[in-house]
């Protein structure tokens, strides 16, 4: 096949003597044997998305390796000199089970280290919103985690936090880019100096722990807890230094451990996919859980960010909560215990996101607090917090099976949020009620949301452009109506405009620009689609809701929004 000049260029210029010698071998060997590898290695720069850069590992400009993340490193420390300037700068760094993980974290720490700045390495994996507490804990200007979080065993990544804990935002995250891109390779100063390399590990393991059981437990009776069977798979990754530890520590006994994925392991032999919004995911914990008779069933991801749920219905059967499911109950109880405390004065918040269930909105307004939403990734909710420093942030979550308990971890934390969802089912079975009941009991309430989510996966360049074409169709040949429901307004986050058709206006939209496209129909149906940004994907979103009359139509009313939903996609053409 031809390649394109400009790859060519790109792929010599790692052929010089500022990269080493097995990367030239393997760009020599694409040349004669793979040219559509090398296209795709070098055919752009990897790019930083909705959580930070994430790539396939390999030689090449769109690669994760030492060179792009070296480079990374030295834009970031460039960029840190010039924000604080005569500072002592300090950044901490943490990486998970993944392939090379370890060796690249080195390499960021040496390149860190080699530009005079204090480095606090991890001796070992550990849990990503361990790293985000200890950027705060050890007062650092940069927190740094290599990690892909649920991708498949090829990729790595590199997310970026900042000094409040949260991942970088604009303008940071673009003038950090900017840096980067001004550099070149020849730039990269890899001549560690160790004196300034500190490895960290007990000391602030046990303040993560103390601080997530005083910030997610909630005086649960030690019957309770004791009388709670949980069922928890780490998915071969880096929960497994954490979870254990909380729960055994707030008092919860009787905790079983699915054996075969509990050493961290970056082929995760066990599973298609360490996702735990997959289902199959969750098979052989949903198989022990029905052994020994679970009442629940937690499973994180790689990076202990995600979790999934999974609880017993109203006829004992163990199914899977989605993240919307687990976002609302959680909310919901969160809230509840703050008005018992006498906590809510009007002056606190909750978080969600653009694509998140609109339910959560209903919550805030019941509780009488405000709900902040946000674009898609924690990173927007870690952002509220810091710009709104008097008002309180309650909890959050989005419905990609994240959620935050209050802001000293300022990321999607599974470390809380199982030990929290753990504090509502030991009292609701201590009650006589259970997770699932508690949904329900919400559901009528509020009315009854059904989600759901369809990914599309297009790999490489032309699944890149297949992408790009769905969201300009979307934008330029706009459906007018669907399943019958006339669209009464979209609302179009790359242009920052709303048209509502019902009056016939235009309106500005206030957060930050991102390319997503929001239909809301006049049924209550809710419509999102975005590229994803760490993965080659196009995500259709589905939120659909109508009033739930009694415990009785549960089940007949949630068939009727299944239906809904399929009648949906079956007329927007996405059921391939």
């Amino acid at each position: 096949m031809h390649i394109e000049q400009h790859i060519l260029d790109k792929a010599n210029e790692w052929m010089t003597a500022t990269f080493d010698q097995e990367t030239q071998q393997e760009i020599e060997k694409m040349m004669t044997s793979a040219p559509k590898e090398l296209e795709d290695s070098f055919y752009k720069n990897l790019e930083f998305g909705t959580g930070g850069m994430r790539g396939i590992m390999g030689v090449g400009t769109n690669r994760i390796n030492k060179y792009t993340l070296g480079k990374n490193t030295q834009g970031i420390s460039n960029y840190l000199k010039k924000c604080f300037p005569g500072e002592e700068l300090k950044v901490v760094i943490a990486y998970d089970c993944r392939h090379n993980s370890n060796t690249l974290a080195k390499i960021v720490a040496d390149v860190f280290s080699a530009n005079g700045i204090k480095v606090y390495l991890f001796s070992d994996l550990r849990p990503t919103p361990e790293l985000s507490f200890a950027l705060k804990y050890l007062k650092c200007h940069v927190g740094i985690v290599l990690t892909a979080s649920h991708n498949p065993p090829e990729y790595n990544g590199y997310k970026v936090y900042w000094q409040d804990g949260g991942q970088i935002v604009p303008p940071q995250d673009a003038e950090i880019i900017q840096e980067i891109e001004d550099l070149n390779y020849t730039d990269i100063n890899f001549k560690a100096n160790d004196t300034l390399i500190q490895f960290i590990d007990k000391e602030i393991d046990d303040a993560f722990v103390t601080s997530t059981i005083e910030n997610a437990s909630f005086n649960t009776p030690k019957e309770a807890k004791e009388n709670l069977k949980i069922v928890y798979t780490s998915l071969h990754g880096t929960s497994i230094k954490a979870i254990p530890a909380v729960l055994t520590k707030a008092g919860y006994t009787d905790l079983n451990i699915v054996k075969e994925q509990e050493v961290p392991d970056g082929n995760f032999p066990t599973v298609q996919s360490p996702n735990p919004e997959e289902p199959e995911a969750l098979t052989m914990a949903l198989a022990l859980a029905d052994k020994i008779g679970g009442d629940i069933v937690v499973g994180t991801d790689p990076d202990s960010d995600r979790l999934g749920v999974a609880v017993r219905d109203n006829d004992g059967k163990m199914i899977l909560l989605n993240g919307n499911q687990t976002m609302v109950i959680m909310t919901a109880y969160l809230l509840e215990q703050w008005k018992r405390a006498g906590k809510l004065t009007g002056n606190e918040f909750i978080g969600s996101t653009i694509v998140s269930t609109p339910m959560m909105l209903d919550l805030a307004s019941a509780y009488e607090v405000e709900c902040k939403v946000g674009l898609t990734g924690f990173k927007w909710i870690a952002k509220f917090i810091k710009d709104f420093p008097n008002q309180k942030f309650i909890g959050g979550g989005e419905e990609s099976f994240g959620f935050m308990v209050g802001d000293a971890v300022r990321d999607k934390d599974a470390v809380a949020a199982t030990l929290l969802v753990c504090e509502i089912a030991a009292q609701a079975k201590a009650a006589g009620s259970s997770l699932y009941k508690e949904l329900q009991n919400l559901y009528l309430d509020y009315g009854f949301y059904k989600e759901h989510l369809i990914s599309i996966t297009k790999k490489g360049m032309d699944g890149a452009n297949e992408i790009k074409q769905m969201m300009v169709d979307l934008r330029e040949n706009p459906m007018a109506t669907i399943n019958g429901q006339r669209v009464i307004c979209i609302e179009d986050y790359q242009s920052s405009k709303g048209k509502d058709f019902m009056n016939n206006e235009t309106f500005d939209i206030s957060i930050p620009k991102s390319n997503v496209l929001i239909y809301y129909l006049e049924d209550g149906s809710k419509i999102c689609a975005r590229p994803s940004g760490t993965e080659p994907k196009i995500k259709f979103y589905f939120s659909v809701n109508t009033p739930l009359e009694s415990i009785a139509k549960y089940d007949e009313t949630e068939e009727l929004l299944n239906q809904k939903i399929q009648n949906i996609i079956t007329e927007m053409k996405l059921n391939n």
